[in-house]
């Protein structure tokens, strides 16, 4: 069935929009290049998107040349203000930016062990309006938040996980009553996978896993360009994943004895000091006999995800799969050769520890677009302007 001509607008201006999003501004003619519409319909598309302030002329092309030179149509930046937050166990980070994702400002805070869960949660709320300040923001349209632990699919909500501390389950409620802005949170471990996928190391895939190899281990899942997150928000939690050549098995309440055992930046350090290096620059000494015990311990977990999902390709994200970059990548890939007959790449992420902040701005972007934009089947786009 046909789609009706208000339907068939908000595609084309939907399309318009992305365009101009993602290869910059953009003259009438590159427009109707891109997309494939026709020149009168180009132009309507045009003049609507300029009259509902999401659009405006931003210069001239060819502007070197003599004559009359094309209009450059671009997105209007500042016409939704979005901020991310990265929720360690310790600090915060908070990272302000307009719509088309550039950084207006950032900061960082150290939130200490024995800090209450009402202090934590009110500095770190002050930290997000203080930053705002300074990027000259009055409101946030989007606030995207990736946080350690389960997030229930039915209800976005952090669910409570063992380790954490309380304060970050009260931030996001928080944020919520504080803020008139739409306000999501996300697994860490997704996010980073969301931003390797559109602007990291694995833009060229539409299935993958990323494995987080920082102070806590996970994955993130990502089927035929979809993040998969599980019936209770778990999958990935490959930290209680139980292998071999550790103490014992994880429990329900304690990943010791899984993957994470071998795997977490606490156990690549006291490897590393076995082998007579300093854990601050052991991954990054090129030393040969560090690299390739370090390569066995991760090809043990990897090699039981592959045999699950089969992938075709692995990205090394988080501390340990940033320092140790491309050559313990390298090891990884050959020992999983070894050990699977899945032909699986490795890579080394492109983000390191900016991928959960870089996949929160991402997802409260979308957020804004998909409100100011207005869905690709709307009605009636004018609504959304």
């Amino acid at each position: 069935m046909p789609a009706s001509p208000s339907t068939a607008r908000a595609i084309n201006d939907r399309l318009a929009l992305r365009l101009l999003q993602d290869e910059g501004p953009l003259t009438a003619s590159q427009l109707k290049t891109l997309t494939g519409l026709s020149r009168p319909t180009v132009a309507d598309l045009v003049e609507r998107l300029q009259g509902s302030g999401l659009v405006r002329i931003v210069g001239e092309s060819g502007a070197e040349r003599r004559g009359p030179n094309a209009k450059l149509y671009g997105i209007v930046a500042d016409r939704a203000h979005l901020a991310a937050l990265d929720v360690r166990t310790r600090s915060v980070s908070v990272v302000v930016a307009d719509l088309l994702g550039t950084t207006l400002a950032e900061a960082t805070l150290p939130v200490g062990d024995g800090t209450a869960t009402e202090p934590a949660v009110e500095q770190a709320v002050a930290l997000l309006e203080r930053t705002a300040k300074e990027a000259g923001v009055a409101a946030l349209h989007s606030v995207g938040i990736g946080a350690p632990g389960l997030i229930d699919p039915a209800t976005g909500e952090l669910n409570d996980s063992s380790g954490l501390p309380a304060w970050h389950r009260r931030l996001v409620p928080a944020l919520q009553q504080r803020l008139p802005a739409t306000v999501l949170v996300e697994n860490e471990t997704n996010l980073a996978a969301v931003a390797e996928q559109r602007v990291g190391a694995a833009q060229d895939c539409d299935t993958f896993v990323l494995l987080w190899l920082g102070q806590g281990v996970g994955a993130a899942v990502v089927l035929d360009g979809r993040l998969r997150r599980g019936a209770s928000g778990g999958a990935g939690e490959i930290g209680f994943l139980p292998v071999p050549g550790t103490g014992g098995l994880p429990s329900a309440h304690d990943c010791a004895g899984g993957f994470h055992e071998l795997a977490c930046v606490a156990a690549i350090d006291a490897l590393a000091v076995r082998h007579g290096l300093d854990p601050r620059t052991a991954l990054a000494s090129g030393d040969g006999p560090f690299l390739d015990a370090l390569a066995d311990r991760l090809a043990v977990g990897a090699a039981a995800v592959v045999s699950v999902l089969d992938p075709g390709c692995l990205v090394l994200g988080g501390e340990t799969g940033h320092r140790g970059g491309r050559e313990l990548a390298a090891r990884v890939e050959a020992r999983l050769a070894a050990l699977s007959p899945l032909r699986t790449e490795v890579r080394a992420t492109e983000l390191g520890d900016a991928a959960v902040l870089r996949g929160a701005l991402l997802a409260a972007r979308d957020a804004a677009q998909d409100e100011l934009f207005g869905p690709p089947d709307h009605g009636d786009h004018g609504r959304h302007g």
